[in-house]
C-alpha cells in the first residue's frame, strides 16, 4: 500500500510582536506527515511546538508559507470554508481538557457535532439528535466510559476527563488528531494508558496523530518524531 502525504508545511514562519519586539517562534519549517503515522515533536519548552501544532490545525496562521491538507493549500481558504475545514477534518486534544463544567461527558462530546448540524456544516452526515447522541455514546464505550456518560467533568478523575476529549475529538471522524502534551497533567500510568487508546486508535481506525510532548518513554512509540529547537526543525528519527 502507497503512503500518501497528509499534512505537508512549506517555509512556514511565525512571528509575533511584541513590546520588546519581534520574536520569530518558527523559522522556515518545512515537514511531511503522511496519512495513518504517529508522529511525535519533541524539544524544549519555547522551542516552538505548540505554535506549529496550532498551525497545522488552523487554530493559528503562519507569518508566511504554506500549509496543505493533500492537495489543498487551507490557509487560501475563505474565513467560513477554513472554519469548516477546521471543524471536520482535525481533532484537538489539549494538555487542559477544556471540557464545559455544566455539561455532562455525552453533552461534552456531542458538542461539536451539534454546533456543525447547527451551522449547516457537513448537515446531510448529521441528521438529527439522536444520530450524535448515538455516536457519543459509542465513542464512550469505546473509552471505558460508558457508565460515566451522565456524569459532569467534576465528578470524573483527570484521566477520564481526557479520555472525553478525545471522544470529543473523534466525534466528527477527523483525518488527524493533534495534540498538545495530552499526558502532561496526568500521572505516568494515566498518560501511558491514555497513549495506548491512541495507538489503538491509529492502528484500528487509521487516524493520524501529532502529539507534542516531553514525554521521551511516549514519544518512543511513535512511527517518528520530529525534534524542535529555537524554532527550527533539526531533525526527525525513527525510534526503536
Amino acid at each position: 500500500m502507497s503512503v500518501k502525504p497528509l499534512i505537508t508545511t512549506q517555509n512556514l514562519t511565525r512571528t509575533f510582536i511584541t513590546d520588546a519586539g519581534e520574536i520569530q517562534v518558527l523559522k522556515d519549517i518545512s515537514l511531511s506527515i503522511n496519512e495513518r503515522e504517529m508522529v511525535g515533536i519533541v524539544g524544549a519548552s519555547g522551542a516552538g511546538k505548540s505554535t506549529l501544532l496550532h498551525i497545522l490545525g488552523a487554530l493559528d496562521s503562519p507569518t508566511s508559507g504554506r500549509v496543505f491538507y493533500g492537495d489543498q493549500d487551507i490557509f487560501s481558504l475563505r474565513s467560513n470554508a477554513l472554519a469548516a475545514f477546521r471543524n471536520s477534518a482535525v481533532g484537538f486534544v489539549f494538555q487542559f481538557h477544556h471540557l464545559l463544567p455544566e455539561f455532562s461527558a455525552i453533552e461534552n462530546v456531542m458538542m461539536p457535532g451539534l454546533i456543525a448540524r447547527s451551522s449547516g456544516d457537513r448537515g446531510a452526515k448529521w441528521p438529527g439528535y439522536e444520530e450524535i447522541r448515538g455516536k457519543a455514546e459509542n465513542l464512550l464505550r469505546d473509552m471505558g466510559l460508558g457508565s460515566r456518560k451522565t456524569h459532569r467533568p467534576g465528578e470524573l478523575s483527570g484521566g477520564e476527563q481526557q479520555r472525553v476529549a478525545v471522544a470529543r475529538a473523534l466525534i466528527l471522524e477527523p483525518r488527524v488528531v493533534l495534540a498538545d502534551e495530552p499526558t502532561g497533567n496526568l500521572d505516568s500510568a494515566t498518560g501511558a494508558e491514555l497513549f495506548r487508546i491512541f495507538l489503538e486508535l491509529n492502528k484500528d481506525r487509521g487516524i493520524t496523530f501529532v502529539i507534542v510532548t516531553h514525554n521521551e518513554s511516549l514519544s518512543n512509540r511513535c512511527h517518528r518524531v520530529f525534534k524542535m529547537e529555537d524554532g527550527r526543525l533539526i531533525g526527525n528519527s525513527m525510534p526503536g
